[in-house]
Formats: C-alpha cells, structure tokens, sequence
C-alpha cells in the first residue's frame, strides 16, 4: 500500500502544510528533567501512549521504526492505517510520525515529538496536516478537524500522567 498524499515526511519541517491542507500544531508541557524526558520518549516509541489513549492500535513492529505498519481504531470502528515515515533519536528530541495509507479516514501525515529544552523543560509537540479523504470527514468540516485538535491535546494530556504516574511509583 502506498501513501495518500505527496509530501511524505515533510512533517519533519516545523510549519510546513502542504497546500489544500489543514495544519496541526499542539504542543503540551510533561514535565521536567532527563528521566522525565526519556520515559516520555520510550511512550512514544513503543505505542505505550497511544494504547494509553484509549485507542485500538494494532502495529507491524513493537517499536516504531520507518516502515512499520500502524493500524489506528477510534470507537472501535473506524479504522485509520498508516505507516512509519520517519523517527527522530537525537539528545534532546525523540518522535516520530506516520503518514495515512488507503482507507484512513484523513490524508496526511501526523509527528509525535518529545523535546527537551534548555531550561530541561520536556514538551510533546504533536504536529500535523491532513484533509478528508472519506465522505464522513468532508462532513464533518470544522467538526472532524476539532476532534484531531481534541485527540492531540489527549496525547499531552495522557503522556504527562504516564511520567507523573512513573515517578510516583518509586
């Protein structure tokens, strides 16, 4: 299966959607400090957050890697394919993002990153550019596009309990 859209990976530069697309940028402060920082990345790459979601999430590899196959479910119904276009492990940034493949309910891309700032502050930046590809989308307008607001707020809301809830253990 090949992508739905030309762009692939261009969600690697900040700022950039396609024309005809819609662009995301969320961004949510974690928290603080390297172990904070490295338990917020291992989330993201191994679909630990998104299983924290809520979502059904079937993938072809326990990490994600370009080229690994990544089934999303919402309200068990709706089924949103995508694939691995590209990963980012860098000292202060780690993510990834998956571009949408035949069947998925928008077209685009969508990158997860976890970044750790100077100051040590750890933020998730969920940053994407789609448009409807299925006819319920297309009706949805503004609507389907406040759910994806709503879902990357999610991610950061989720991924801070993750670390918090981590660091309460020990």
């Amino acid at each position: 299966m090949s992508f739905t859209y030309e762009d692939v990976g261009a969600t690697r530069e900040n700022g950039f959607c396609p024309p005809g697309f819609h662009p995301l940028h969320v961004r949510t402060r974690i928290g603080e400090g390297e172990d904070v920082f490295r338990r917020a990345a291992e989330a993201v790459m191994t679909w630990e957050m998104h299983r924290e979601l809520g979502v059904g999430i079937e993938v072809s590899a326990e990490r994600a890697a370009p080229d690994v196959d990544v089934t999303v479910t919402l309200a068990g119904v709706i089924k949103a394919p995508c694939r691995v276009v590209w990963t980012a492990d860098e000292h202060r940034r780690v993510g990834l993002a998956y571009g949408t493949l035949a069947g998925h309910p928008e077209c685009g891309e969508e990158a997860f990153l976890v970044e750790r700032t100077g100051d040590g502050t750890v933020w998730l930046t969920v940053r994407a550019f789609s448009r409807p590809a299925k006819w319920y989308t297309r009706a949805g307008g503004p609507a389907a596009r406040g759910l994806q607001h709503a879902y990357a707020r999610r991610c950061g809301h989720v991924l801070r309990q993750l670390c918090e809830r981590e660091v309460k253990e020990y």
